[in-house]
């Protein structure tokens, strides 16, 4: 089994910063990827960015060049610049094991002016 908890979510204006984290503990070994998803209002959960052991990354076109995902054994974090009021949304941690997967509770984001 393994836990993911979320923090970093906040009320940003448009053009700010925000830095999400997440923690991973329990059963941590064998943990292939990790990934961000969000989910707007009235909107599906989407992957916003993934990462792998190796350090390979995939990005959303929508957030691509403007948000950085990272991973430092355990933790993942999401650094997301020049945010957008259409960035608004609950952002989840994933992570994957063969054959297992994983979610956070979710952590709410926020542009508005």
């Amino acid at each position: 089994q393994v836990q993911l908890v979320e923090s970093g979510g906040d009320l940003v204006q448009p053009g700010g910063s925000l830095r999400l984290s997440c923690a991973a503990s329990g059963n941590i070994f064998g943990i292939q990827s990790m990934a961000w998803f969000r989910q707007g209002r009235g909107t599906g959960r989407d992957l916003v960015a993934s990462v792998t052991s190796a350090g390979v990354t995939n990005y959303a076109a929508s957030v691509k060049g403007r948000f950085a995902i990272s991973r430092d054994k355990n933790m993942v974090y999401l650094r997301m610049n020049r945010l957008k009021p259409e960035d608004t949304a609950v952002y989840y941690c994933f992570a994957m094991k063969i054959g297992e997967e994983y979610w956070g509770q979710g952590t709410q984001v926020t542009v508005s002016s």
